[in-house]
């Protein structure tokens, strides 16, 4: 039976350890500190990177730029693996915040024609972060277990429609350079305190669903949607992301396993690429819940 490659890019925030251990080829997002010289980096391997720096350098007030995944860098990665005689199974980020995963069909097309008896198989996590990582590690669980790339697919939709995504941000600001809050309102919320409450819908784009005054509480709110959609916890790694708040990561650790302890927490911090768009204290709550989710409006 042919064991089929995973593939992903630095958005599904693992780390390089992790991924080379999995048998996880990674395709690397790429940013750039105009303040700092303006050069542009690649980051494979956040272990090696200073994340407290560049969220420190974020909030005196560096700006951050990014750049999409080009077909040519999906093209570089998948067409050695191919000419081994390897299938592919690349799993992405969500077609609703990012360019990427289009360029990256773009490229699985053109591959097809030059490797008709190859199979290449894209999934769109519709996520983020830790809900795209999760559903990486799933596709490596089933390929491991000795899963064809077909079926493995299929399950791995399912999976990714469960998938929860749930965050706050920690200044509005960042909103706005999104085009998600206007400055007058992101300014008017940041003095009254006010936390959105922010989540993945059905197409991967970020919606806001609810608000709350405080810091703790929209740790409470986030705990709250756990409670409410968890499925099976016992059975499951639930993620956490932070942008440079650990505190209150294990804050919401503490909150989530008072609820439904689940089988284990991955903790990480935002990789630079998106933690840039959410900026600073931003937190986030990953997990396989009840599918209605995304299309909750609170």
């Amino acid at each position: 039976m042919n064991v089929y490659r995973i593939i992903t890019d630095t958005s599904a925030n693992l780390e390089l350890e992790l991924l080379e251990r999995r048998g996880i080829a990674e395709i690397p997002f790429s940013f750039s500190m105009p303040e700092k010289g303006g050069d542009v980096l690649y980051c494979p391997d956040f272990s090696a990177f200073d994340s407290k720096a560049f969220y420190d350098a974020m909030r005196s007030g560096t700006r951050v730029t990014t750049s999409q995944i080009t077909p040519a860098q999906y093209t570089e990665k998948m067409r050695p693996l191919l000419e081994a005689g390897q299938d592919i199974l690349f799993i992405g980020m969500s077609s609703g915040v990012s360019g990427s995963f289009q360029a990256g069909m773009v490229a699985a097309a053109q591959l097809r024609a030059e490797f008709p008896e190859r199979s290449i198989e894209l999934i769109d996590t519709l996520g983020a972060s830790l809900g795209e990582g999760l559903v990486v590690l799933r596709a490596a669980e089933l390929r491991d277990s000795g899963i064809a790339l077909s079926a493995a697919v299929h399950l791995l939709s399912d999976y990714r429609d469960r998938m929860c995504q749930v965050f706050t941000v920690d200044n509005l600001k960042y909103l706005c350079s999104t085009g998600r809050l206007s400055n007058a309102k992101a300014a008017i919320g940041n003095i009254l305190n006010i936390k959105p409450l922010l989540k993945g819908d059905s197409e991967g784009k970020i919606v806001n669903f609810g608000k709350v005054r405080g810091r703790k509480n929209s740790l409470r709110a986030i705990a709250e949607q756990y409670r409410e959609y968890v499925v099976d916890a016992a059975n499951q790694t639930v993620g956490i992301a932070h942008a440079d708040c650990i505190e209150d990561a294990n804050t919401l650790a503490e909150l989530i396993s008072e609820i439904a302890p689940p089988k284990d927490i991955l903790t990480v911090m935002y990789e630079p690429v998106t933690g840039s768009h959410v900026g600073p204290g931003t937190l986030a709550l990953f997990f396989v819940g009840k599918k209605g989710f995304r299309q909750a409006k609170s």
